[in-house]
């Protein structure tokens, strides 16, 4: 059994490792062909270094970024899927919620850094605001499609046995949506710790964000450049785990 097994478990992590394997080759051949020295493009030996032997530099960094990124996650996916709600309970908030939400979807988020400040000033709460903005379009989107999701047929069971809009968002219409907050959440999860870092980034005092400006300010670019790992790391490993539990639950409600 055990024989048998070892081939299946040896392609599954060649699966995973070799885009590892190839973007970290092509790194170390970019920066040699080029002749980079360490000050513009450190090598990928040098940034890893830096991670394996300073892992408690990067440690404080990457939990204030997750835990961040986490909060933004849920209020953002929250918010999305009350403005969804909002947006299926009335023609009229249709035609209000709907451009507003494309809209603040498509400002840049430096646009959005100045307005944040104002109303919350400079500390972790506008850093978790700028995250909720980006991340909670996909919630709104496919939330709101969930709920368009029952055919007509199943409608009319409902409306001939006299169930009120609740009922019949409660029973029927969150149900069927679910799934596609799920798929949401699977969505956003990568892009809201990239958005918490560039958030960091821009007004941050903690963080990755603040350790990379704080890198590059005293000329450490391997770790700067550790970062930028680190955070691409924990983006994949947001994915996996959103994956994981859209599965899981999928498995228990099906």
């Amino acid at each position: 059994m055990n024989h048998a097994r070892t081939p299946r478990i040896l392609l599954r992590s060649l699966q995973v490792a070799w885009p590892a394997v190839l973007l970290v080759g092509g790194w170390a051949l970019w920066v040699r062909a080029n002749g980079y020295t360490e000050l513009v493009a450190p090598m990928p030996q040098s940034v890893a270094a830096d991670i394996l032997t300073h892992p408690g530099a990067y440690l404080g960094p990457v939990l204030t970024t997750a835990w961040t990124a986490l909060a933004g996650l849920v209020a953002g996916t929250l918010v999305g899927c009350v403005l969804a709600v909002l947006v299926w309970s009335s023609r009229i908030l249709t035609a209000v919620l709907t451009p507003a939400a494309v809209l603040m979807r498509s400002v840049p988020v430096v646009a959005i850094v100045p307005v944040m400040i104002g109303l919350l000033g400079t500390g972790r709460p506008s850093v978790v605001a700028i995250t909720v903005v980006v991340t909670f379009f996909p919630a709104f989107s496919l939330v709101a499609s969930g709920l368009r999701a029952p055919p007509a047929s199943t409608r009319d069971v409902f409306a001939v046995l006299g169930a009120s809009k609740t009922a019949t968002l409660a029973r029927l219409l969150i149900p069927y949506a679910v799934p596609n907050a799920l798929v949401a959440v699977r969505i956003a999860a990568p892009s809201t710790i990239l958005s918490a870092m560039l958030a960091e980034f821009l007004i941050g005092k903690s963080g990755l964000g603040f350790m990379f400006v704080d890198s590059v300010s005293y000329s450490h670019y391997a770790r700067a450049w550790g970062t930028g790992v680190v955070a691409t790391a924990l983006a994949v490993a947001a994915f996996v785990a959103a994956t994981r539990l859209e599965r899981w639950t999928l498995a228990r409600v099906a």
